[in-house]
């Protein structure tokens, strides 16, 4: 991870990732840290740098799918993270096992 670490925070999950931001699915790789989700973009996107997601402001997640365009469903692959500032979906790997590790690293209200 090429983003700073926070004093005490460990590595729990990693791996490649798509992120949508508008209309452009920004490839690059998702962490999971004991602290925040942090999506780093690869350099060859348009759109490009880290989307940092503190655990505490996860309100939930739930599996979605990819759309084309955004509108036409095409795979089962997508996992959609709730946040007090909207919605980000992530295409990934694993998605039950990634929601699993982030549902379990949130912190209880």
């Amino acid at each position: 991870m090429k983003t700073e670490q926070l004093p005490g925070e460990t590595p729990i999950k990693s791996g490649p990732a798509n992120l949508q931001r508008g209309a452009e699915t920004v490839g690059g790789k998702l962490y999971l840290t004991t602290h925040r989700l942090v999506f780093e973009s690869h350099a060859f996107n348009l759109q490009t740098g880290a989307t940092i997601i503190p655990l505490q402001e996860i309100s939930g997640t739930t599996p979605s799918w990819t759309k084309f365009l955004n509108l036409i469903p095409i795979a089962p692959n997508s996992l959609s993270v709730s946040t007090t500032r909207g919605e980000q979906r992530f295409v990934l790997f694993g998605r039950m096992s990634w929601k699993a590790a982030i549902d379990a690293q949130r912190p209880t209200v």
